[in-house]
């Protein structure tokens, strides 16, 4: 049985990755929130923003956390593809939930259904995510802990888009953002703690790259993502403005016009 220590690098990589998880929900439940306010083409692009949003935020988290993991005995490898296709899933299932959520004639089925797709979302990255982890040894897993991070993801998931779609107001957006947050986070490490790896020691090289060779950059690019698309969602305004706004230049030219 390999000793794992999820926090080698101490406490940086979990309150980092808390910080990312809570940056991409605040950022996905806003636009989320647009979309409803939004209709056509402009919905579309609300909804795929805020799934770009959940998908990388989660995806971040999940990978600065894992840059934390290091296992007794053995190096640890990151499969490129794998990892990959980790983050498009996160971004493809969450997606789902999310549109479903966007297009739901009941407020009640929108939330069930885009919860349910957010935090199997979220579950359906962390699991790929460690399927790309190549070390000496074989990772197995408790059943038990795996379904309660399901349910942990799912629950919580449920619970921040009720808190953005039901009941609205911008305490209630923050208070939403750190419970998606919390749950990723607390899905995360539920899951970890579900690994048992059992190491067959051995000096042949690992195929895949180390975490700060691919992880970390990849990270780096997510998180600026998040933070500059945050910024331009912060300063734009919001769908009634804009066509108060449009409205208001319209009447400006047929004066213009007329006179």
């Amino acid at each position: 049985m390999g000793h794992m220590d999820h926090f080698s690098a101490g406490w940086v990589t979990p309150v980092l990755s808390f910080a990312m998880a809570c940056v991409g929900s605040a950022l996905g439940l806003r636009c989320t929130v647009r979309a409803l306010e939004a209709d056509g083409a402009s919905k579309r692009n609300w909804l795929l923003l805020a799934s770009l949003a959940i998908g990388s935020g989660i995806w971040t988290m999940h990978f600065v956390a894992m840059l934390g993991f290091s296992v007794e005995g053995t190096p640890i490898r990151y499969d490129i593809p794998l990892t990959v296709l980790s983050l498009l899933m996160a971004v493809g299932v969450v997606a789902a939930g999310v549109f479903t959520a966007g297009y739901g004639r009941s407020r009640v089925t929108s939330v069930v259904l885009g919860g349910l797709g957010a935090g199997l979302g979220v579950a359906a990255m962390h699991y790929t995510g460690m399927a790309a982890l190549n070390l000496h040894g074989d990772i197995t897993y408790d059943p038990t802990l795996v379904l309660a991070s399901i349910a942990i993801a799912v629950v919580a998931a449920t619970a921040a888009l009720t808190l953005t779609l039901v009941v609205r107001g911008p305490v209630l957006a923050a208070v939403a953002a750190l419970v998606m947050g919390l749950a990723v986070s607390s899905m995360h490490y539920t899951a970890m703690w579900a690994v048992g790896i059992s190491l067959t020691p051995s000096s042949a090289s690992l195929p895949g790259a180390t975490a700060t060779e691919f992880i970390f950059p990849l990270a780096v690019l997510l998180g600026s993502f998040l933070f500059l698309t945050s910024a331009y969602v912060a300063l734009s305004p919001t769908g009634k403005r804009h066509e108060a706004a449009a409205a208001a230049e319209l009447l400006r030219e047929v004066e213009l016009t007329t006179a």
